[in-house]
């Protein structure tokens, strides 16, 4: 039996590691990534420079990870809700925990950065785990208009589900350079990638989407920022969304704000964020810096709550987004895994958080 499993171990490491790494870019699509403004010396840049994390704090990342472990879960479960059938109008929203999230805007409906696997690795068997399991299966998913990946970062491009979009819905996935490489590795079709840099748009009906700056970092392997990242609008003919993605705090906001803005509801990364990356994860504060930034209306927190990322305690993101924005008047909803809110009434804060940390 042990020979068998470790056969077994053997084989999936030999053909799903790989595979998970994605693939690299190549003729055209190597050519556009390298016409960006945004591409330089091999590599994808922020407009404001993000600082790494050094190899001298490993160390103490470590063992700070190994400590008060306890602090990062919930003690009790996350209660997750059965999302309610779709809309047909209106604007809504259905966040699925972590970075998911479904936005249903006037009758169109876009998935964000969809992650239903166990965990969110290269590897089946090691890796942040899930907190609470997704609030439906994919196959429940009403019919999409798009998919939208926001980097690809295996807690936000997960290959598993991908997969099974690919066979559940007739969407076309829309990412940012370089990340159509991985997605045709997958076994997507030519045909429903788009690929676009910052600042470019793409008409699906009477929706717009659009990739806008973000500060951030790419990458699957051992190599990094050979794929670019972005934050996204989503217009419909009168409603407006915008998603974040993972980012550090900048200046773009603002301009995205001017240029796109204002709009309805904003979702917006709170989660994840430690002072050995400052740069690339935003702290709750300047999560409502960025709403207020890009003129939202209704803020949802997204980014917390899913998996275990970081060394802050597990409610520590909600608590300090409810916090700043009661101080700064921002509107906010903080949604259960699999509740929809709807942007014109949505459920006033009631901590659910806090009563199972």
């Amino acid at each position: 039996m042990v020979a068998l499993a470790l056969g077994a171990a053997a084989v999936w490491a030999a053909r799903d590691l790989p595979a998970q790494m994605g693939a690299r870019a190549r003729g055209a699509r190597r050519a556009r990534m390298e016409a960006s403004p945004q591409f330089s010396g091999g590599k994808f840049r922020n407009t404001v420079p993000a600082t790494e994390v050094a190899a001298a704090s490993m160390p103490r990342l470590f063992v700070a990870a190994m400590t008060d472990r306890d602090a990062r879960r919930p003690h009790l479960p996350v209660p997750v809700v059965t999302p309610p059938p779709a809309a047909s109008d209106g604007l809504h929203v259905t966040w699925y925990g972590h970075s998911s999230a479904l936005v249903e805007i006037e009758g169109r409906r876009v998935l964000l950065d969809p992650v239903w696997s166990e965990r969110c690795s290269p590897s089946r068997l090691t890796g942040p785990r899930r907190l609470h399991q997704p609030p439906a299966p994919l196959r429940e998913l009403p019919p999409l208009d798009a998919i939208v990946i926001s980097h690809d970062h295996y807690d936000h491009l997960d290959m598993e589900s991908i997969q099974n979009l690919v066979d559940l819905q007739a969407a076309p996935f829309l990412v940012p350079l370089g990340v159509g490489a991985h997605l045709e590795h997958w076994g997507v079709p030519q045909t429903r990638i788009v690929e676009l840099d910052w600042n470019e748009s793409h008409r699906i009906g009477t929706l717009e989407l659009i990739a806008t700056p973000a500060r951030h970092f790419s990458g699957r392997g051992l190599n990094r920022d050979e794929t670019l990242w972005a934050s996204w609008v989503i217009k419909g003919p009168t409603r407006r969304a915008f998603y974040s993605g993972d980012t550090g705090y900048f200046p773009g906001f603002a301009d995205i704000g001017a240029g796109h803005g204002p709009f309805d509801v904003t979702l917006v990364q709170v989660g994840a964020y430690g002072d050995a990356w400052p740069d690339i994860h935003m702290v709750p504060e300047d999560g409502v810096s960025v709403h207020v930034d890009v003129r939202g209306g209704l803020m949802i927190p997204v980014h917390w709550g899913t998996f275990n990322l970081a060394l802050h305690e597990w409610p520590e993101p909600a608590d300090r987004t409810w916090r700043e924005a009661k101080a700064r008047g921002v509107r906010l909803a903080i949604p259960r895994p699999g509740e929809r809110v709807d942007v014109d009434n949505p459920p006033p804060v009631d901590g659910w958080w806090q009563q199972i940390a």
